[in-house]
């Protein structure tokens, strides 16, 4: 087991990751030309700052992973905007969330082989990023030892978030060993879940439970049942004792994030006070039937990253729902989807606090 106590320190924005925080996955706002709309970018940092979230994570899928081809030559320039928007907004933002103090961790998304991998994760370094969220989706066909050696390889330059990403979406299977062998890397700071199964979820905190590694946050990523995993006391500790989820880094988090900070601070206190309200389970019902519709669940996921964009579109964080690839696009009928959770939840939308503050943000 790794000692946990050495790797209690680390940076104001590891800090907030182990302590559990909202961390918006950011999208890349586009103009109608498919170029860096930076002002609408800014924009969208801006208000996950001011909506009390406690970090933000670029470069990930929702960002698009086609911001590293050549021809956009988008992955440097997107962290740095988000980097930089975040130091400036930190201490004059004023909205009741957030103080001069306030710890934000800047996640970068680290992906590909190891040598891309390891160059990413060192650009990020430098551009003042606390950890990196590490997808293995490139390594597919690696054995465990090249998964953990690769891995390591990445902890070396900088702290790191394991990903279990959903085979959904480019995801590979990863077995409880992997998981129990990322813990000996004393670099791990965090774990995002992801995989939209429950068995596989069970694989991860059970593997983080038994290695005794209590200064590794434990993450959702799994958009589908955000709530059943913010209150679950897993029973995966020592003898038993409950491990928690703790936080959240989400798709789904990238709108409506002021309602998202508010619902983890009730999740939090019910899992302190070992009652869970049926309405928080109620909202957490209404919330898959929304990422359903935003994600677009019954196209296999097609109009995901279309479908944040809609949402912000409509807000006016956004001017449209452009992605890189011409080909990724809202599917037929999500829009109305779309209307229709929006219609039937309006408890979970936070479209009042946007727009008390959208033209400060897009100043």
């Amino acid at each position: 087991m790794v000692g946990s106590e050495t790797h209690m320190h680390g940076s104001a924005g590891v800090r907030a990751i182990r302590s559990g925080c909202v961390i918006p996955a950011h999208p890349l706002a586009l103009t109608s030309a498919r170029k860096l709309d930076e002002r609408h970018q800014r924009a969208l940092t801006r208000y996950y700052i001011a909506a009390g979230a406690g970090g933000v994570a670029v470069g990930v899928h929702t960002t698009q992973f086609a911001i590293r081809d050549a021809q956009h030559g988008l992955f440097r320039p997107v962290l740095e905007l988000a980097a930089e928007t975040a130091r400036a907004s930190l201490p004059r933002l004023g909205a009741p969330a957030v103080s001069t103090t306030q710890p934000f961790a800047l996640v970068a998304g680290v992906c590909g082989d190891t040598t891309q991998a390891v160059s990413e994760a060192a650009l990020a370094k430098s551009l003042g990023y606390d950890a990196g969220l590490i997808s293995l989706a490139a390594m597919r066909g690696g054995s465990n030892h090249d998964l953990i050696a690769h891995c390591r390889a990445v902890a070396d330059v900088i702290p790191l978030m394991g990903f279990y990403l959903q085979p959904a979406v480019g995801g590979i299977p990863l077995d409880y060993s992997f998981w129990r062998e990322l813990a000996e890397i004393p670099n791990v700071v965090a774990v995002k879940i992801a995989p939209f199964d429950r068995y596989r979820t069970i694989d991860v905190v059970r593997a983080i439970g038994a290695s005794g590694r209590h200064d590794i946050a434990l993450y959702t990523g799994n958009d589908d049942n955000i709530v059943g995993d913010l209150v679950t006391p897993f029973p995966f500790g020592a003898g038993g004792a409950p491990r928690r989820i703790i936080g959240g880094l989400l798709g789904q988090w990238a709108v409506w994030t002021r309602r998202a900070v508010e619902l983890l601070d009730q999740a939090r206190a019910a899992s302190e006070s070992d009652v869970v309200p049926a309405d928080l389970l109620r909202i957490g019902a209404a919330l898959t039937d929304a990422n359903a519709a935003v994600f677009d669940v019954r196209n296999a996921f097609a109009g995901c990253i279309a479908g944040i964009h809609e949402v912000l579109r409509r807000q006016g964080l956004m001017q449209g729902t452009w992605c890189l690839d011409p080909n990724e696009r809202l599917s037929p009928g999500q829009s109305e989807e779309i209307d229709r959770v929006i219609r039937c939840y309006p408890d979970l939308t936070d479209d009042d606090f946007v727009a008390a503050h959208l033209d400060r943000w897009l100043a």
